[in-house]
């Protein structure tokens, strides 16, 4: 499987390992040097650093010490609590961490044939899309001999301090570490997709019907392989500062566990079927905890029995793991990050999602037809210059999952550009035969928006129903360039291409069978008073948009006179002249019937405003009336970029 993964500064591990073996020398990694710019750009360790090996540091050094855990690692003298909590996450995953440290026994210390050793590891990270391969040597940052970033509480176990440093590497120096974000170490991991939440502003703590959706979601998230980590907001003063009730301000927590625990003792507390919803934490500190309800010693326990107790694994030790109640979790954290590992396998017994990945970049023109960084939706005159995603839901609705990422910026803090764009995106329903990109929004629905924020990604779950969609991936400002990558998951294919061209192409045959020459695009809003077509007095309408030849045709809606379609479609004309009609359909197992026209000209001197106009015969009864009318806009242009 990592047969794929990419070497990073084209560093071949393998190669590497055995030139050293065959030389008898251990690797130095001259892409990350035991120097100080590998430490910090601006903030030196607190004493003189010493760079040693493994064996230098302990008699017996191995990768690991019986298999890996989430309590082995604990943080060091960096501010990267974040990163140490990600990777508590990851040791609970064996099929992550074997991911990102691949061929772990054949890395591990063979003390029986030290002539195997060439001092050289190699760990892979998912960034922005691809694994990629990252080779260290074991040269380890000490001050009186001890690691002073993230180690192992046994001082023999190194797998913590190793891909610590490969990510430091990755990242430019260990300086860039500090500060950051759990939820994008944890995608560094697997390829998830995370999706933060903010407790506060939600106000889950107060409402009982959220919190238990919520429960219900980190439930669902942890139950399939996913990766949860929480926070609490803090002044710049209260950084890792210790509350009275043990949690600590600004300091990313592991979530270990979450589960319904039952209470009660014995049979009594299976047939009363009682639980209560807890979760477990892990500070990357190895100590300090929660003094609260259900922490290690309180009296809540007893209220649990004995089997359930040992399944939970409760120990009365401060080892920084501990249990709470989940309202209490609600009220004291402020941020959480869901990492959900999509499933795309198509042999699952979860549930699969299909998935689209495009890459691309803000870049500027002075073009506007060119240009592909016009800043959000508050920028009018721009917003729609920005890059587009056009996809289907054809199912009648669909959970549809989006991510937006950009490049990591750690690796330029030391040149003092390691800030994230401030990114966001909107998703517009359009016309259902939209193909060409959207210039003016003149019906169509801005129907989700996402947060915009300087966050390496934005993520949005949202229910949309059947119909065509774009997505519009933006830098809150204008002119800002930078590069991305938007993910689409939905439940079933939905063709989602990014849209390139502004309209319709001149061929070499358009002499021959002609070139649109006007654009016209109809929303047709809905219908009323129409006709009963079945004995229960109802009928199932739907509409079709019909022009030269082509057409477009809503749902149906069910059982009603008063239909809402809320349908759009858009027609590149060769032959203006040539009308565009509207007709209502009553959808029927036998044969379908009419229900009545509009003929409309489409004329560019026609209004755009709302109109409601009354339904007609075919044909040559044409100017006699139907029952009911249907209400539509029109909006014709002879410049095709117009709409």
């Amino acid at each position: 499987m990592f047969s794929s993964a990419v070497p990073y500064k084209n560093q071949q591990y393998a190669q590497l390992k055995t030139n050293f073996i065959n030389d008898k020398t251990l690797f130095e990694d001259p892409e990350f040097p035991a120097t100080n710019a590998s430490l910090y750009f601006k903030k030196p360790p607190p004493g003189i650093v010493t760079w040693k090996r493994p064996a230098e540091i302990s008699n017996q050094p191995h990768l690991f010490v019986k298999g890996i855990s989430s309590h082995d690692l604990n943080q060091g003298v960096v501010g990267n609590c974040w990163f140490v909590a990600a990777c508590s996450c990851l040791a609970l995953k064996p099929d992550l961490w074997k991911k990102v440290i691949p061929d772990h026994t054949a890395q591990e210390w063979d003390h029986k044939h030290p002539e195997n050793y060439a001092g050289i590891f190699h760990f892979q990270f998912w960034v922005f899309g691809e694994w990629v391969d990252v080779v260290v040597d074991d040269r380890l940052p000490t001050i009186n001999g001890e690691l002073i970033y993230c180690h192992s509480k046994d001082n023999n176990e190194f797998w913590s301090a190793l891909l610590e440093k490969a990510y430091a590497k990755l990242s430019g120096c260990y300086e860039s570490l500090e500060g950051g974000n759990t939820g994008d170490a944890v995608v560094d991991f697997s390829g998830a997709v995370a999706e933060a939440i903010n407790l506060e502003t939600e106000a889950y703590y107060k409402d009982q019907k959220k919190q238990e959706q919520l429960f219900e979601d980190l439930l669902k998230v942890y139950d399939r392989g996913g990766i949860i980590s929480c926070s609490i907001k803090a002044r710049p003063n209260e950084i890792e500062l210790e509350m009275a009730n043990g949690l600590v301000k600004g300091h990313a927590y592991s979530v270990t566990a979450v589960k319904k625990v039952r209470m009660g003792h014995g049979l009594l507390a299976y047939f009363k079927n009682e639980t209560i919803p807890l979760i477990r934490m892990r500070n990357p500190w190895g100590k300090t905890e929660w003094k609260g309800a259900w922490s290690d010693s309180s009296e809540e326990w007893s209220k649990v029995g004995d089997m359930e107790r040992a399944n939970l694994g409760i120990t009365v030790e401060d080892d920084g793991e501990f249990w709470m109640e989940f309202t209490d979790w609600c009220k004291f954290f402020s941020d959480a990050d869901l990492c959900r590992l999509i499933n795309t396998s198509v042999i699952s017994v979860h549930k699969t999602w299909n998935e689209v990945v495009h890459f691309g970049s803000w870049t500027k023109n002075a073009e506007p037809l060119l240009n592909r960084c016009g800043g959000c939706a508050n920028h009018k005159p721009t917003f729609l210059q920005n890059p587009q995603f056009l996809f289907d839901v054809t199912k009648e609705a669909d959970e549809v999952l989006i991510a937006l990422q950009q490049k990591d910026m750690k690796s330029h803090r030391k040149y003092g550009r390691g800030e994230n764009l401030s990114i966001g995106f909107g998703v517009f329903k359009v016309e259902l035969n939209r193909k060409y990109r959207m210039h003016d929004i003149l019906t169509q629905q801005c129907v989700e928006t996402s947060t915009y924020i300087n966050a390496r990604a934005v993520f949005m779950r949202c229910t949309l129903q059947q119909g065509r969609y774009i997505i519009i991936p933006t830098t809150f400002e204008p002119s800002t360039l930078g590069d991305y990558m938007i993910r689409v998951f939905t439940d079933v294919d939905s063709g989602c291409r990014e849209l390139m061209e502004d309209k319709p192409k001149v061929k070499c045959w358009s002499s021959f069978v002609g070139y649109p020459q006007a654009v016209t695009h109809v929303y047709v809003h809905g219908a009323e008073e129409l006709q009963n077509q079945d004995n229960s007095g109802g009928a199932d309408p739907y509409v079709i948009i019909s022009c030269e030849g082509r057409s477009v045709r809503s749902t149906i809606k069910k059982d009603t006179l008063q239909p809402e379609f809320t349908t759009s479609a858009i027609f590149y004309r060769k032959k203006p002249r040539k009308p565009v009609t509207v007709e209502v359909w009553n959808s029927n197992s036998v044969k379908d019937e009419f229900m009545g026209q509009v003929v409309l000209s489409g004329s560019v001197k026609d209004t755009y405003e709302p109109q409601r106009l009354q339904l007609r015969k075919r044909g040559r009864q044409m100017a006699d009336e139907m029952p009911g009318s249907i209400s539509l806009r029109i909006a014709t242009s002879t410049q095709l970029t117009a709409m």
